[in-house]
């Protein structure tokens, strides 16, 4: 009986996703099943029960949206001229959308335990998950893999897996960077586009949807201006049919984080997570070693968190009783622009010190501070986030055939909100006596008043 060429996943959002045997061989290998057992969105099933999903299918989602993208900007049909010349050859592009599919099955192969929730205090400084991406790729459980059919270099599908901004000092054709961007892409990367729609299908919302389909069909490569003395570097960019959908995803991601990622339950659960996993494995160690990375999942991080609760001397017991019994802080204070306006004239009076190390003008980090210090440091917790820039910006070809700014043809991208977080969350027992102190004191501490 014939070896089977074309293997198949029924997804709920793509319906039939197709293998060939050396992508089955990467799905079938044990980095690759250690992602069954990552969750996608760490412990948001406590807020959304439905939000069980792990790494494993959005991986595979990944890798269905990657070739299709592939094949349609590679249609000659819709090759701009002026990109023509970094196309390869019709008889190698088979090679690289191989690699392609290969890189986008394995761009989440290092996620730590509940995904992106602790790494940052977990792996060593200057480390995170796709290190161990990279390791990953490049060891001996995966070698095989790539011999399989056609030989394919490792060192090609970690250029895609990770993209330029990983390895800064790798160097990349301009046809590697298109190509690792379709899958990481800051606009139109298919990492994104998977993860919004299958976080929107499983937590049982629907601000994540979009037109995915119409959006792909007119994605294309293009220089990123018109006219011979702008930028030729060609990037990811749409027709002009496909801005409304470009606006739709645009928009459903950040309708999906503020919320879905950034409920504030959904985040102080991140916080304590993050609490419990700094004290089983230590402060910036967990190991990058991968045979330790392998034998971690969910399940090792779980049981320790219901051994810990249920043994009043254990390490991170108070963090594993927060989670497993709803035990979590309570919201106390919610980022209001008014209260960054009192702040902001109370910095320029001299009343209020500037701290170097807070990334804005936050009113949270004013009344955490006044907080901690009326009830305790133990008793509050604060989160600070702000978005750092707008993933807006990409080229658009007319009908004419030049090209323009997507800010300068949507003014909805034009004036595209930035996210923040500045949030303050108190011990339950105590939250709303610390909300009532707030109500009281918030004016004083803000102004710089409050002695």
């Amino acid at each position: 009986m014939p070896l089977k060429r074309i293997h198949e996943f029924r997804d709920p959002l793509h319906d039939f996703i197709e293998l060939d045997r050396q992508e089955r061989a990467l799905v079938d290998s044990i980095p690759f099943q250690r992602l069954r057992h990552i969750n996608q969105l760490a412990l948001s099933s406590l807020v959304y029960p439905g939000a069980t999903h792990k790494r494993f299918e959005h991986s595979l989602g990944v890798m269905h949206l990657a070739r299709r993208v592939f094949d349609i900007v590679t249609d000659p049909a819709n090759i701009h001229p002026k990109i023509e010349h970094i196309i390869p050859d019709r008889q190698h592009l088979p090679h690289w959308r191989s690699v392609l599919s290969l890189a986008a099955l394995a761009h989440d192969l290092g996620h730590l335990p509940f995904s992106h929730a602790a790494e940052k205090r977990l792996l060593p400084k200057g480390e995170d998950h796709e290190n161990l991406t990279l390791d990953l790729i490049e060891c001996g459980h995966l070698s095989h893999v790539w011999q399989i059919g056609h030989p394919i270099n490792f060192k090609d599908v970690q250029k895609l897996a990770v993209g330029q901004k990983k390895l800064k000092n790798v160097e990349f054709t301009t046809w590697e960077s298109i190509l690792s961007e379709i899958i990481t892409g800051d606009s139109f990367g298919v990492d994104r586009m998977d993860y919004l729609l299958r976080d929107s299908y499983h937590s049982g919302v629907s601000y994540g949807k979009f037109d995915h389909l119409k959006l792909m069909s007119s994605l294309r490569i293009l220089p990123k201006e018109s006219g011979e003395d702008k930028s030729q570097e060609p990037t990811l960019g749409v027709e002009l049919n496909g801005l409304h959908s470009a606006e739709a995803m645009l928009l459903a991601r950040y309708f999906m984080y503020e919320q879905i990622y950034f409920h504030p339950v959904r985040r102080i659960y991140d916080q304590h997570l993050i609490d419990f996993m700094v004290a089983h494995y230590g402060a910036n160690g967990y190991s990058s070693d991968v045979a330790f990375h392998l034998s971690q999942t969910d399940n090792e991080v779980m049981s320790a968190i219901r051994s810990a609760q249920l043994d009043g001397r254990a390490v991170g017991h108070a963090s594993a009783k927060a989670i497993l019994c709803r035990g979590h802080f309570r919201l106390v204070y919610a980022f209001n622009p008014s209260d960054q306006d009192v702040l902001k004239r109370s910095i320029e009076d001299g009343k209020v010190e500037v701290e170097i190390d807070q990334p804005f003008n936050s009113p949270a980090h004013q009344i955490w501070k006044a907080l901690a210090k009326e009830f305790g440091e133990s008793e509050t917790k604060k989160d600070l986030y702000i978005q750092g820039s707008s993933y807006a910006l990409f080229p658009v070809i007319m009908q004419d055939g030049r090209i323009e700014s997507s800010i300068t043809l949507s003014p909805i991208l034009r004036n595209f909100p930035l996210m923040t977080v500045d949030s303050v969350y108190f011990a339950p027992e105590l939250a709303q006596t610390a909300r009532d102190w707030i109500t009281s004191n918030r004016d004083k501490v803000l102004q710089g008043d409050l002695k």
